[in-house]
């Protein structure tokens, strides 16, 4: 008997498998597709379990009533799949509403109707140019209601910024790019397309002497805790909030960062883990904070005890004067107010973060301490960043060494030979 009579048969949707002229093995089943019917759909391997295991999960799913894309869906279909199905479980909830919220009011409109299979680099370049110039205001309708500029013929021309339409290009890249590792597309086409890269988001860190302004300003507010860690450790507003009392090792001097606070559209405030796994970190923490924190400790005390059982226990290092979290929105509108009163320009919370890090570097600080510092995921981020801040940096060096070199009259004696210059 040949080998293949030992094959044990596939029971009843289960599928085939077999092996292609190329090498490949295919298997092939009828899975629940994005549309509600039912669609055959070819998985490959470079071997026959490799083929099985792929073609089983797609199964699995389709009986669990998860719409499996394929290649004959629609591009809608394929995009409202991918974000219930894939995206879902992978991404922080606030930024899946982000991505939902691109797909529902740009990419369907723009592609939904084509093909997956079918779309080109063109179809992708067209999508993107027509965005670029068309009006929002026109293409969503948002006029039509309050019956202004587009609905009465006077076009607003409120157009996408070059920053959101190259996040929309870089969503449709990331749903691709799922298609390709499922092996229903040959190639991501969306990548095969140059977008222009948008300007740097432009922010004005505060000098030195306005640091010294802020933090000698924080010294009367409640918040000063918070303000003085903020500047001088560079954390994130969420890691802030979501500091606990149990993170913070006063006597050794040292803050370990677990979690961030956010509010998310389903859970209102909710801790979640850190941006990325880079951004789980120890830090050491100055003594000026770690004083204002033992200062701090002691206020939110004398807070619980006037509250008395109206006190809300959450162990939060940062909270309101009933121990309820803070919520980042009531933050960045008490920043604000506080920048009015102590005199300064008005910045975002988040430059405070910027102005640590460009403090730093003015001072000479290594790149790879302040990414460890940040939390950034690769020093490539922390450079890119403050890349003007380096290129600063440079020319005073150049100069400075320009004056070294500069003409003198008393050249020195050269150097003994067996001098060695690192």
């Amino acid at each position: 008997m040949t080998a293949s009579k030992y094959r044990k048969a596939r029971a009843n949707g289960e599928g085939t498998i077999y092996q292609r002229k190329d090498g490949r093995w295919e298997a092939a089943g009828y899975v629940l597709a994005a549309d509600g019917s039912r669609k055959r759909v070819r998985v490959y391997g470079t071997t026959r379990r490799e083929a099985a295991d792929k073609l089983t999960e797609k199964i699995a799913d389709s009986n669990r009533g998860l719409p499996v894309a394929s290649a004959d869906s629609t591009v809608g279909d394929y995009l409202t799949y991918w974000l219930n199905g894939v995206a879902v479980h992978r991404l922080r909830e606030n930024t899946h509403t982000r991505y939902a919220t691109c797909v529902r009011l740009h990419l369907i409109p723009g592609l939904g109707t084509k093909k997956v299979a079918r779309l080109t680099p063109k179809d992708v370049r067209t999508f993107l140019d027509r965005l670029r110039t068309t009006c929002q205001c026109c293409a969503q309708g948002l006029d039509t209601e309050r019956r202004r500029c587009c609905a009465l013929g006077e076009c607003c021309q409120k157009r996408l910024s070059l920053l959101t339409v190259t996040y929309v290009h870089s969503v449709l890249k990331s749903a691709l790019e799922h298609a390709v590792r499922e092996d229903e597309l040959p190639r991501n086409v969306a990548r095969n397309v140059q977008s222009t890269a948008p300007r740097p988001r432009r922010f004005r860190p505060l000098t030195a002497a306005e640091a010294r302004q802020l933090l000698q300003a924080a010294r009367a507010d409640r918040l000063h805790a918070l303000y003085e860690l903020a500047l001088r450790t560079g954390l994130r507003k969420g890691e802030l909030l979501g500091l606990h009392w149990e993170d913070l090792d006063l006597n050794a001097g040292t803050a370990t960062i677990r979690r961030s606070l956010q509010r998310t559209r389903t859970g209102g405030l909710t801790r979640l883990p850190t941006k990325t796994r880079a951004s789980e970190r120890r830090i050491a923490l100055p003594a000026e904070c770690i004083r204002s924190l033992k200062e701090h400790e002691e206020r939110q005390g004398r807070e619980r005890g006037e509250a008395g059982a109206g006190w809300k226990d959450s162990d939060l290092v940062f909270t309101t004067p009933t121990g309820t979290p803070l919520d980042p929105a009531n933050l960045t509108r008490r920043f604000r107010s506080f920048l009015s009163r102590a005199g300064l320009r008005h910045i975002r919370f988040h430059d405070l973060r910027h102005s640590t890090a460009t403090l730093l570097l003015e001072q000479g600080v290594d790149l790879i301490v302040i990414k460890e510092l940040l939390g950034h995921a690769h020093i490539g981020v922390t450079a890119g960043v403050y890349a003007h801040v380096r290129l600063r940096l440079q020319r005073q060096a150049i100069d400075t060494l320009g004056n070294a070199l500069g003409p003198i009259d008393d050249e020195p004696e050269d150097p003994p030979a067996s001098a060695v210059v690192r």
